[in-house]
């Protein structure tokens, strides 16, 4: 039983990790296209380099914290998952007795 919930947690952990990234990797291409597409608006060099400057920070806050959520997710996997799976298990089983 116990082999089975931590088979659970782990694919919930990867799962959540998977979705994660893949986010990162949807603002980063859409930061991308919001920069390429105003930049052909914007002619003021420093107005440009702010925007650049802005887009390098958005993307590399946002990469830092979701880095640090995945170390927390992993050390915490327990505790986070194991309640998680401990309530679908009682709402499947109430679901089912209806």
């Amino acid at each position: 039983m116990r082999n089975n919930i931590n088979k659970r947690m782990n694919e919930m952990y990867l799962r959540d990790c998977f979705m994660a990234w893949f986010d990162v990797a949807l603002l980063f291409g859409a930061v991308v296209f919001v920069l390429i597409a105003i930049l052909g608006i914007v002619q003021e060099p420093n107005i440009r380099l702010v925007l650049y400057i802005a887009s390098a920070m958005l993307i590399l806050f946002n990469t830092a914290s979701v880095f640090a959520m995945t170390r927390h997710f992993k050390e915490d996997k327990e505790f986070i998952y194991g309640l998680d799976i401990k309530n679908l298990d009682i709402n499947r089983a109430a679901k089912n007795n209806r």
